[in-house]
């Protein structure tokens, strides 16, 4: 309960960010935005922690079936892009502190 409730407020914001509505993050559109969109929302939830099943289950939950490999591949390519991009770092610690 507690884990989709930040879930929930981290899709706002990343939705938000992007420009893309909450329908358009759950489903199977592979723009770059909405691809980035979902990547971020994985490692947001990972740093929360939260386990990657857990992650698939509030995906799942929200219409959009996604593999463990699919999940982890995402909280990778971010984890590389907050590494090397200080805009990616800042927006990653903004969603974090304002979500407690």
């Amino acid at each position: 309960m507690m884990k989709s409730k930040v879930f929930n407020l981290y899709v706002e914001q990343v939705c938000y960010l992007f420009g893309i509505e909450k329908e358009t993050l759950f489903t199977k559109n592979k723009t770059r935005d909405v691809v980035d969109a979902r990547h971020l929302l994985y490692y947001l939830c990972s740093i929360r922690p939260m386990y990657l099943v857990k992650i698939q289950q509030l995906m799942t939950e929200n219409g959009y079936e996604i593999s463990h490999s699919s999940i982890h591949h995402g909280i990778s390519v971010v984890k590389e892009k907050v590494l090397v991009d200080k805009d990616y770092i800042r927006t990653v610690e903004e969603i974090t502190n304002g979500i407690i």
